[in-house]
């Protein structure tokens, strides 16, 4: 990865300043305003779908390959695509009807359901827990995540990697309060890391991967025992109600894009390569520690996702307590 143009490191740190609650759940993100630009909701009879992604992942994938577009067209859809940098930017856009589906991974969604009520899980898949960690540099004197106490740890708040330091922190029983944290999305975040601005990052696959073969960087501690790490599909009420058959046909379009995936990490990491911006073999490290298999939503991962709620409750970061499973989208095949 490239890291942008060194900030001042006072300019970094002054991020790491608790936001109001109200900021958290509906942060303002570049992703949104260009989704917006995507005129019209999905209709009733064809129309535009609309699908939030991310560099890396399924969708992004599915965006290169063109399959969903093959889906659909037989069914009178065409089909647009909005980037986003993250998930909270890519739930804020979601919830704000910018977008019809998108994926993101625990965190986000949690709050994008503290802001809405018409936020609709659709489908997950399986536990990454090696797809994200804390990092620390090659030859910190930082050897555990104990020894995080009174450090600065960067993260992009809100994200899939705030569970996991939360439960990092929690097991090694340092309280929230005594870590100092740097709220930087991926790229400012490499900068401070690589700059020593920062004492620890907290990032994702493919960052992950990148970071580890460019600087060095040392696991502090991923996923496994901690945070299940899972990727989720959502969606919105009035597309779940109004058109049961598009998402379903989505969902399949991902699932048949899992199940070749599976077994073609070299070809995958060929074909996200150039739009990731990431070398494919770096890629290929990332890919081996993601999982496939798109499902709906079974008792397990939504107690799984209960306790990121509760977790961030009892955090002060959501206003209120919610129940994940009204969330959670009744498939008719299901019923």
């Amino acid at each position: 990865m490239t890291p942008r143009s060194p900030r001042p490191q006072a300019r970094a740190l002054a991020s790491a300043r608790p936001l109001p609650h109200r900021r958290l759940i509906l942060s303002a993100g570049a992703g949104l305003a260009a989704a917006l630009a995507l005129r019209g909701p999905a209709r009733a009879e064809g129309g535009t779908v609309r699908i939030g992604f991310q560099k890396y992942g399924s969708l992004a994938l599915l965006k290169g390959k063109g399959s969903l577009e093959t889906a659909l067209a037989p069914k009178g859809w065409s089909v647009t695509w909005a980037e986003f940098p993250s998930g909270p930017p890519l739930m804020e856009a979601l919830n704000a009807g910018a977008i019809d589906f998108g994926s993101a991974g625990e965190a986000p969604p949690i709050f994008a359901q503290a802001a809405s009520a018409d936020l609709r899980y659709i489908g997950a898949e399986p536990p990454a827990p090696r797809g994200e960690a804390i990092l620390v540099p090659k030859d910190s004197p930082i050897r555990s995540v104990a020894d995080l106490r009174g450090k600065t740890v960067a993260l992009n708040k809100g994200s899939n990697v705030h569970f996991l330091v939360v439960r990092a922190l929690e097991a090694a029983g340092v309280p929230y309060a005594d870590v100092t944290f740097a709220f930087l999305g991926p790229a400012d975040a490499n900068a401070a890391f690589v700059r020593g601005a920062v004492d620890a990052w907290a990032i994702w696959d493919p960052y992950l991967a990148a970071a580890e073969r460019s600087t060095g960087a040392r696991i502090l501690a991923d996923g496994q025992g901690l945070a299940p790490n899972r990727q989720f599909y959502l969606s919105r009420r009035a597309i779940t109600d109004g058109q049961p058959g598009l998402v379903q046909a989505v969902l399949a379009a991902i699932g048949d894009l899992d199940r070749w995936a599976a077994g073609h990490a070299e070809e995958v990491a060929r074909e996200l390569a150039p739009a990731v911006g990431i070398p494919a073999p770096i890629l290929s490290v990332a890919l081996k520690r993601q999982s496939y298999g798109v499902a709906p939503l079974d008792a397990a991962t939504v107690a799984d996702q209960q306790r990121v709620a509760d977790a961030f409750h009892g955090l002060g970061l959501l206003p209120k307590p919610l129940r994940v499973e009204d969330a959670v989208w009744p498939r008719p095949d299901k019923a």
